[in-house]
């Protein structure tokens, strides 16, 4: 069996959000969980040092104030997909305040059909 790999999106650029599913779906991607989340900057808003610059990013996009943390369970040859379909649907990951992308191994897989491992 292949490797799987847990695939974590903490998406910044919440707007791309549908289309990125709708293109993960397109090409037989599925099982994404989705969780709204936010960030450190934005729990230390607090902060009397960090305050100025969120109040500088509130600025620069004030309707943006958490994020979309995406979660797939993908084979190791379905990650180039996913990658090249976020960075298209984002615009890039390159660009700052897009968003991160990032796998870890999984070792122990069930439930998904044809992955009991």
């Amino acid at each position: 069996m292949e490797k799987m790999k847990l695939v974590v999106i903490v998406l910044n650029k919440t707007e791309s959000l549908e289309e990125m599913l709708k293109e993960f779906a397109g090409r037989g991607l599925q099982g994404a969980t989705i969780l709204n989340s936010h960030g450190m900057m934005q729990e230390l808003g607090a902060d009397s040092q960090v305050s100025f610059m969120l109040s500088l990013r509130h600025a620069l996009n004030p309707d943006r104030r958490e994020n979309r943390t995406i979660f797939m369970a993908a084979r190791e040859s379905d990650v180039p997909v996913i990658e090249e379909v976020v960075n298209r649907v984002t615009g890039g990951l390159n660009k700052s305040d897009t968003g991160i992308l990032f796998t870890v191994p999984i070792d122990y897989l069930t439930g998904l059909e044809g992955t009991d491992s």
